[in-house]
């Protein structure tokens, strides 16, 4: 009885947050359209959005059969986020072994560091699709056993043809299994663990981090210890296919009823306000995932060796984790985030250029400050979901336009910076890039962070 009233409880909270329901005592219903005018609330475990909230009937928690399931339940997502940041961080941790031994061309690099990005954008849009059909749960499994396989592709050698054409298939596997699982996963965190929002979204948020920070720390030395770059890549197959395994009986057993989608919230792709945070999502995006795929290698062309590159870019990412939990629950104390926006903004722009032009002696101090930034940069993006909108409909529209237009557009940052270093040979012009990207970052965040709503 004890495991059934808990599922209950569950579904009764989680149905609390869907459309038409009301909390018990309160008679205002969504909370989101309660808050205050003009003050921001303080509960950052609220951008979790939900992607299926348009959904109806509204979806159900996953089922699971006791408290050890759900605790259970809860590690496998924990687990799931740990996978979606490490084809990025590896590549570009053997990027020069991997050109050297497999021959690539520049135009290889330039799209292999951009295409996982880009499809970001182009398969953000299917998931709440999927899920409508097939159930969050089901496709988060697809999601990752694409991105197992894609993994294992991507070090292949094919007879006559090299190893470009299973790179350029594994990685863009890898990529569209990621994009379902961004949109995917904070719903069903949001979803199944009402009550434990702010460590679960901790966790989760840590997690993606973390992903980053190991594929950056771990690659090379485990290129030093085999002497070969497939196997550095093949090693981060491993972990995604023991999640795999983990969360398989959960999605499977899953019953998932006919749903349809109802149309809710204000038409962000009609708001100005929308389209300030979107930029400044796509502003934020070129850098945050250039640093993922270009930082290793700037520091190596400039005379580090590989593996104290990856610490270095380990250790900034590990900043990116600090800046990501407290920026925006300062965001939040403020009836506006403008100066929040601004700083940050012009941190990581700043940081990124002197990493590139800054004295070697402190490279520890330049990538700490791009770390600390981006982080923080990315956070306070991700938070103007939430305070820019009034309703957990619009939430989750403006989280769909941001994801599709930011994820498409941001990928640009990796290409240029590729495209100028095949032009120029150096990374000096990325620097001077990514000085006008922080200064347009900070003109749009300062205009995204002035206290306004989506729709009025």
């Amino acid at each position: 009885m004890g495991r059934v009233t808990e599922a209950t409880n569950r579904a009764k909270n989680a149905a609390a947050s869907k459309p038409g329901s009301k909390p018990a005592g309160d008679p205002a219903g969504d909370p989101a359209k309660t808050k205050a005018p003009g003050r921001a609330r303080s509960d950052t475990s609220g951008t979790l959005v939900d992607a299926e909230i348009d959904e109806l009937p509204a979806a159900e928690p996953t089922r699971v059969s006791s408290r050890r399931g759900l605790v259970y339940l809860g590690a496998c997502l924990v687990l799931i986020g740990l996978n979606l940041r490490t084809v990025f961080s590896s590549f570009a941790a053997v990027l020069p072994e991997i050109r050297s031994d497999a021959g690539l061309p520049g135009w290889a690099v330039v799209v292999l560091t951009t295409v996982p990005v880009t499809l970001l954008g182009v398969f953000a849009p299917l998931a709440p699709v999927l899920a409508r059909r097939f159930g969050a749960e089901r496709v988060l499994l697809g999601a990752m056993a694409v991105l197992t396989a894609g993994l294992l592709l991507r070090p292949f050698e094919l007879p006559g043809a090299g190893h470009l054409p299973a790179l350029l298939a594994g990685t863009a596997a890898c990529g569209a299994a990621i994009a379902l699982c961004n949109v995917l996963l904070p719903g069903l965190v949001k979803r199944d663990f009402p009550h434990r929002l702010g460590l679960m979204g901790g966790l989760y948020t840590t997690a993606i981090c973390a992903s980053a920070a190991l594929g950056a720390g771990f690659t090379y030395p485990v290129f030093a210890a085999s002497g070969e770059w497939t196997a550095a890549l093949w090693f981060w197959a491993l972990p995604a296919a023991v999640v795999l395994v983990l969360f398989l009986p959960l999605a499977v057993r899953q019953r998932h009823p006919r749903h349809q989608a109802v149309a809710d919230g204000v038409n962000v792709w009609r708001s100005a306000v929308a389209w300030q945070v979107t930029i400044f999502m796509v502003l934020q995006a070129m850098m945050s995932f250039s640093v993922f795929a270009w930082l290793a290698p700037i520091l190596r062309e400039r005379g580090v060796d590989g593996g104290t590159a990856g610490l270095i870019v380990s250790a900034s990412i590990v900043l990116q984790m600090l800046g990501s939990l407290f920026a925006p629950a300062l965001a939040a104390r403020f009836r506006d985030q403008r100066a929040i926006n601004t700083v940050v903004a012009l941190m990581t722009g700043g940081g990124f250029a002197l990493s590139i032009f800054g004295p070697l002696d402190f490279i520890w101090v330049w990538t700490g400050l791009l770390g600390l930034g981006q982080g923080s940069l990315t956070a306070v993006a991700l938070t103007m979901i939430m305070l820019r909108t009034r309703d957990g409909h619009t939430a989750a529209h403006l989280s769909g336009m941001m994801q599709g237009v930011g994820y498409g557009l941001g990928s640009t940052g990796t290409l240029m910076v590729g495209q100028l270093h095949q032009g120029t040979g150096s990374f000096a012009a990325a620097g001077v890039l990514f000085l006008v990207v922080g200064a347009l970052a900070a003109v749009f965040g300062y205009r995204a962070g002035r206290d306004r709503y989506i729709g009025g």
